[in-house]
C-alpha cells in the first residue's frame, strides 16, 4: 500500500530524457500505486486541450493507460500548466482537484496544493497568477487558434525566464507564516507541495507534529514522494542514457 507524488517535471519534446524517466515511472512504479497525485507543472507549458501535437498525445496516452489499469490519478494546476482543462481530464480519466485539496492519506489528513499560493512575498508573480486564472481571458485564449497561442505562449516564458534572473531566491520561496495560516485552515498537521524545487521535509513546529513535505523537480533526475501507512520517503530516479 502506497501513494506517489509528483510535481515539476516541466515535460517537453526538447528534453526526451525527461520523458523517458516519466513514461518508466508511469508503467513501473505508478501502476503498483494506490493513487498518484501530480501537483502542478508537469508541462513546461500546457498551450490548450486542444494542443494536436504527437508528444502531448504521448503523455496523455501514458495517463490513460494508467487511469484504465484502475489506479486514480489526482491532478492540481501549477504556473505552467493552468489551462490543463476537463478535455485534457476526460481524454486521460485524470481527476482534477481545487489548488488546494485537503486528502485522506491512510488515516492522516493532509493538504496538497502546488506551493506558487505560497510565495507571498513575489508580489509580481502572484499579479501575474491573478491576470491569467481570470475565467474571461482563459475563455478567450482557448478560442484563438493554435499556432496563435503558440506564439503567445512563447513569449510569456521568455518574459518568465528574464523575471526569474532578477530576483532574489528568498522571493522565490515559500513564506513561512503563509504555510502556517493554509495549514491551520484545513485543521491538517501534513502539507505536500512543489514549486520550489528545493525537496526537503521540513518540521514546522517545536514538537515536531507539524511537516511540510516539498516534491523535488525533474531537471536533472526524477523526484518522487512515496507514502505509505508505514512512513514517507523522498526518492530519485535516475534519467535513461539513450543508446542510439
Amino acid at each position: 500500500m502506497h501513494t506517489l507524488f509528483i510535481s515539476d517535471l516541466h515535460l517537453t519534446p526538447s528534453r526526451p530524457d525527461i520523458t523517458d524517466c516519466f513514461i518508466q515511472f508511469m508503467r513501473k512504479d505508478a501502476i503498483q500505486a494506490d493513487a498518484l497525485y501530480v501537483l502542478g507543472d508537469l508541462f513546461d507549458f500546457w498551450i490548450g486541450d486542444d494542443d494536436p501535437t504527437p508528444f502531448s498525445q504521448q503523455i496523455k496516452q501514458e495517463f490513460q493507460q494508467l487511469t484504465s489499469a484502475g489506479v486514480p490519478c489526482y491532478f492540481i494546476h501549477g504556473n505552467r500548466d493552468f489551462l490543463v482543462g476537463k478535455r485534457f481530464a476526460k481524454d486521460t480519466g485524470v481527476t482534477l482537484l481545487e489548488q488546494e485539496a485537503q486528502i485522506n492519506l491512510y488515516g492522516t489528513s493532509a493538504v496538497v496544493l502546488h506551493g506558487d499560493t505560497l510565495c507571498t512575498e513575489d508580489v509580481r508573480y502572484l499579479a501575474y497568477r491573478e491576470k491569467v486564472h481570470q475565467p474571461w481571458l482563459q475563455w478567450v485564449f482557448n478560442r484563438l487558434p493554435y499556432c496563435l497561442k503558440k506564439r503567445i505562449v512563447r513569449r510569456v516564458q521568455t518574459d518568465i525566464r528574464s523575471d526569474k534572473v532578477h530576483k532574489a531566491m528568498e522571493i522565490m520561496d515559500v513564506t513561512p507564516s503563509e504555510v502556517v495560516n493554509v495549514m491551520n485552515k484545513h485543521q491538517v498537521a501534513l502539507m505536500i507541495h512543489g514549486h520550489t524545487h528545493r525537496p526537503a521535509i521540513h518540521h514546522i513546529d517545536k514538537e515536531g507534529t507539524k511537516i511540510r513535505i516539498v516534491l523535488g523537480d525533474w531537471h536533472h533526475q526524477g523526484s518522487v514522494l512515496r507514502y505509505s501507512p508505514q512512513g514517507y520517503a523522498l526518492g530519485t530516479l535516475p534519467f535513461i542514457t539513450r543508446v542510439d
